[in-house]
């Protein structure tokens, strides 16, 4: 280790809670796929900082709006107008396609408690006080307040935590009749990912998405989608619904919306948004202009670079080469959002091994990984990961 990093770790060690087993690494630098560590050596990154980095480290373009922002001002209350913020809304709900307003947060959890509050509001108004009942899908991930824990469909995450809040149940993915099952008066809002991100990668089928829209219209219950990781052309379109279809009434973002900088939303359709007064919500951050800034930024850049598309192009030869490995039983995924099962339940140490060999990719469990690179992958550096997979793949 360099000393910089043998510094870092040993105050990091004394004075941090233990809640993240780290890797003895520690980057300094980024451009692009690219991380650099305090040794200098260099790695090419598949998991952008979990699915948040999409148009690669460092864009000037995202660092230009945040230098000349913080140079104006940094933070003011929510009381007032605050600069960018009204424009980056409007720029969501566009994207979104019109008729809805948003509430700005400072991360995927914050946005997906304010869509369970908004949904439990507007269930309430519309059903009476027992309509607050959300379901969700088993293997979900929806955070890790108390809240967005219970939403969460796996059980390992929550035992510790117990009790949680009530009001939540969950069914198998992909089963509609189990969805049915439990859809009843006490229903406010079924809350789903498109594709189960921390999960292993498990996407809805194009089917089942449809007929979930369809059962929520007739049972007059919200379908919310947590885009927190698909969002920002991952998947190739802007929010992977608009690939189904499935237009949600609420659609929760964060991860790659600022480039790195901490924000998330909630974007939800005027009717439901109403259901909303003055003091029913609130950030002390959220929708800052620092942000809020970087955040147009990065929208700007993803779409004049095009990289929607090259999300689909490369996504589509990450699949066509990971299905060529022998030691991998599944492939799955859309655009730059792929998941792998192994044969054999090596993960972690397939992981380790490319690590080493100078690539960042995510292990779930202990018999799948993850790719959620920089939307600016491109074939070549897909050919040095599976170089790298095989050889750590055959090592194991």
């Amino acid at each position: 280790m360099g000393a910089l990093l043998d510094t870092t770790a040993a105050l990091d060690a004394r004075f941090h809670m233990p809640t993240y087993a780290r890797r003895p690494i520690m980057f300094v630098r980024g451009e692009g796929m690219r991380l650099f560590d305090d040794d200098g050596r260099e790695y090419l990154d598949f998991a952008s900082g979990i699915g948040v980095v999409n148009l690669g480290h460092a864009h000037r373009a995202v660092a230009s709006a945040v230098c000349a922002q913080m140079q104006r001002l940094v933070h003011v209350s929510n009381l007032y107008h605050v600069e960018h913020r009204d424009v980056l809304a409007e720029r969501l709900v566009a994207l979104f396609g019109g008729g809805a307003k948003v509430f700005f947060a400072n991360s995927g959890a914050e946005a997906n408690e304010g869509a369970i509050k908004l949904a439990r509001r507007w269930g309430k108004t519309r059903g009476g006080e027992a309509c607050t009942r959300i379901i969700s899908a088993e293997r979900s991930f929806h955070g890790r307040t108390l809240a967005t824990l219970a939403a969460t469909g796996q059980p390992s995450k929550q035992e510790a935590f117990e009790p949680l809040p009530a009001g939540f149940t969950h069914v198998p993915l992909n089963d509609i009749d189990a969805l049915f099952a439990e859809m009843d008066e006490t229903v406010c809002a079924v809350l789903l990912e498109p594709i189960q991100g921390e999960g292993g990668v498990f996407p809805c089928d194009l089917a089942y998405l449809a007929a979930v829209r369809t059962l929520c219209d007739e049972r007059g219950v919200l379908l919310i989608l947590d885009e927190v990781q698909t969002g920002f052309f991952r998947t190739g379109t802007a929010f992977a619904w608009q690939g189904y279809g499935a237009r949600p009434d609420i659609m929760t973002l964060a991860k790659g919306m600022a480039n790195g900088l901490p924000i998330g939303a909630v974007v939800a359709l005027d009717s439901v948004a109403e259901a909303f007064r003055p003091g029913d919500h609130g950030s002390t951050f959220g929708g800052g202009p620092v942000v809020c800034a970087a955040a147009l930024a990065t929208i700007d850049a993803l779409e004049s670079e095009s990289l929607g598309e090259n999300a689909i192009r490369v996504g589509s030869y990450l699949r066509e080469q990971l299905s060529t490995l022998a030691a991998i039983t599944d492939v799955r995924g859309r655009g730059l959002m792929m998941g792998i099962t192994l044969a054999e339940p090596v993960a972690p140490a397939v992981a380790a091994t490319a690590l080493n060999q100078g690539c960042v990719v995510l292990s779930v469990g202990d018999s799948m990984l993850r790719f959620l690179p920089p939307l600016v992958c491109s074939n070549a550096e897909v050919d040095t990961l599976l170089e790298t997979l095989s050889a750590a793949l055959g090592s194991t």
